[in-house]
């Protein structure tokens, strides 16, 4: 059972009586969180402030658990975030958010699952798994970004490299922080430190448990890959350099000779032999050291 409370922060009778009986989850907004707890029965000692939410945690008290979700956005992840808190009592569940996000998530499960409430691990269940489904499929974009990378690499193409790259190695990183954020947070509700959960209910946070470590491991080994693509990179970007290097160092190798014969003869002083008619020599024996330069360095496989 599900009441979504707005500015309407009564309950008839009946559903009252209802709720006394079974599990009810109430959706609310910062503004009426302290009334919403309230009626779900449910006492917090603390603060109810989204904005300073800043990681998924977890907080046990004597008379509920509260925990806080900081869930990355998919079409914009190193951008702001989904802040939301929920609050688990003896019968009651409280989920406290400002955006549209929750509602939809409660959406889903109302149309895709069956018997999505029927008990408070279920639902937390559908809930948090539901916000997670995608996120294979975006992990697996990022491992196709790596491999386009990589295949781009392998091809001399470095241009633009670590414009590509470094998003998508920040994106990781966000995500592995998130999920072993989760990874915690899930084995905390498995734990059932208040016997708030049946214990029937509790294999449901191990496999969100497993769900995110999983996640984890995709996202670690993808910024492994891509720091393999990096090294690549680094090669490729090293041997261009070697090679513009080498390729300086054969310019000035040939233009030594040529300095030395020009400041030899620039030099003009009395009794040297080409001094009236040493042009052309001058230019002949510059063309020479040039030749033998190149064959020397073809001989090398310098050039």
């Amino acid at each position: 059972m599900i009441f979504e409370l707005g500015e309407q922060l009564t309950l008839t009778d009946q559903e009252q009586w209802m709720i006394e009986r079974r599990p009810a989850v109430f959706l609310s907004d910062s503004k009426h969180a302290w009334d919403t707890l309230a009626l779900a029965n449910l006492v917090y000692e603390g603060e109810l402030t989204l904005s300073r939410i800043g990681y998924c945690k977890l907080e046990t008290q004597q008379e509920c658990i509260a925990g806080a979700f900081y869930i990355p956005k998919h079409v914009d992840v190193l951008g702001s975030r989904y802040r939301v808190l929920f609050f688990v009592g003896q019968q009651n569940i409280v989920i406290v958010d400002d955006e549209d996000f929750s509602q939809r998530q409660i959406n889903m499960i109302r149309t895709k699952m069956a018997n999505s409430g029927d008990t408070k691990e279920r639902f937390l269940f559908n809930f948090i798994s539901g916000f997670m489904n995608r996120d294979l499929e975006l992990l697996v974009e990022y491992e196709r970004e790596l491999m386009d990378l990589e295949e781009r690499v392998t091809e001399g193409q470095i241009t633009g490299f670590q414009s590509r790259l470094m998003p998508v190695r920040r994106k990781l990183l966000t995500f592995r922080g998130y999920y072993d954020e989760l990874m915690d947070l899930s084995n905390a509700l498995r734990e059932n430190e208040n016997q708030f959960f049946e214990k029937r209910g509790l294999n449901y946070f191990g496999i969100l448990a497993d769900r995110a470590d999983r996640l984890l491991s995709k996202c670690v080994y993808l910024l492994e890959y891509a720091q393999q693509i990096r090294d690549v990179y680094q090669v490729q970007n090293d041997t261009k350099q070697n090679q513009n290097m080498q390729f300086l160092t054969l310019i000035s190798t040939i233009f030594f000779p040529l300095t030395l014969i020009t400041g030899w003869y620039g030099m003009n002083f009395k009794n040297m032999p080409e001094l009236e008619r040493g042009y052309p020599f001058v230019i002949g024996l510059s063309l020479a050291v040039v030749a033998v330069c190149i064959v020397v360095f073809k001989k090398k496989d310098l050039l």
